[in-house]
């Protein structure tokens, strides 16, 4: 079955023609319980409390309880609409249905009870999943791969991409941002959407009663810039890049790493990278390691200043210890 984007997803409702089931899954939980509602508008608003029925699947801890709730979603799914020519049925949390937590030979025989379903739906109900991620190793995942259209909500490749979600959000709420505004946004916040639902939302609230948002309004709301890669620092000091090495150390300081972990991750850089990179600056390196740690536990000095010592020797480190050329 195909894989669609809400968007994609939201043409279908309007025009009338859902597919049989829908899995939609993402990190954007927004999104999911807003598209999960769009799918109501396929029954007349006064027919709805007949044809229309959200369970919530919640913690199923034995294999009596799977049982009772795929009966329950089976037994609705095949309930013939009411006045209507379709029924819709969402199933909430539906990660616990899909993909137990135990196994018992009565789980067993809901989940063999529920694929049978899911392979022959009933072509009046519109079955609509939504969970959190599901493990696509699990055999209930390849069926629905094969049964069921896929939405991923909530993803964002690319900080165009996330530039898009900013606009598209703000306009939903009846207003407009501007272009430089959605850019910072997106800049700070990377591909987080969580993180971008969030200063969206505080940028909704900050600029109530406005028609635009500006660029400064983004400025006073949104956070410093996202960290997009945890092991940037190190890469830029495997390189030598001494002004990129410590850009990528304000980020992982501003965005609250514990200097007690960025000093973690250095000493794993010099004792396995070290010894084939810059051979002479082993000594040096290590060295400088254990002073920064010193200072660090006895308070003597600002931390950032510290490791931004520290980052620098090290990236000296490897501009002067590398094993020259022709030697072993």
């Amino acid at each position: 079955m195909p894989q669609l984007t809400p968007a994609a997803v939201s043409k279908q409702i309007t025009a009338g023609r859902p597919d049989p089931i829908y899995l939609l899954q993402g990190e954007d939980d927004f999104e999911k319980s807003a598209l999960a509602h769009e799918f109501e508008q396929l029954v007349e608003e006064d027919l709805r409390p007949f044809n229309v029925e959200r369970i919530h699947v919640g913690d199923l801890g034995s294999g009596d309880k799977l049982a009772a709730a795929v009966a329950s979603v089976i037994t609705a799914a095949r309930t013939l609409p009411m006045m209507s020519p379709r029924r819709v049925v969402v199933v909430l949390h539906a990660e616990g249905l899909l993909v137990p937590k135990r196994e018992s030979d009565t789980a067993t025989r809901a989940l063999d009870e529920l694929e049978e379903f899911l392979k022959k739906p009933d072509p009046q109900t519109a079955l609509v999943l939504v969970a959190s991620a599901i493990d696509k190793r699990s055999r209930m995942y390849k069926l629905l791969a094969r049964q069921a259209t896929l939405v991923d909500c909530g993803a964002i490749e690319d900080q165009a991409a996330a530039e898009r979600w900013v606009r598209t959000r703000v306009a939903a709420a009846g207003m407009e941002i501007e272009a430089a505004g959605a850019r910072l946004l997106a800049e700070r916040c990377g591909t987080d959407v969580k993180r971008l639902r969030n200063d969206v939302d505080r940028l909704l609230l900050y600029a109530m009663g406005q028609k635009t948002m500006t660029r400064d309004d983004v400025r006073e709301i949104a956070g410093p810039a996202a960290l997009q890669d945890d092991w940037a620092m190190a890469n830029a000091i495997e390189a030598g890049n001494g002004a990129a090495a410590l850009g990528q150390l304000a980020l992982m300081m501003d965005t609250g790493a514990p200097p007690e972990k960025i000093l973690g991750q250095l000493g794993w850089l010099v004792r396995t990278k070290f010894p084939a990179l810059a051979p002479a600056g082993v000594r040096p390196a290590v060295e400088a390691l254990f002073r920064t740690d010193l200072d660090l536990k006895r308070s003597a000095g600002d931390p950032r200043a510290l490791l931004e010592r520290l980052v620098v020797e090290l990236c000296g480190s490897v501009r002067g210890g590398a094993r020259p050329e022709g030697r072993t």
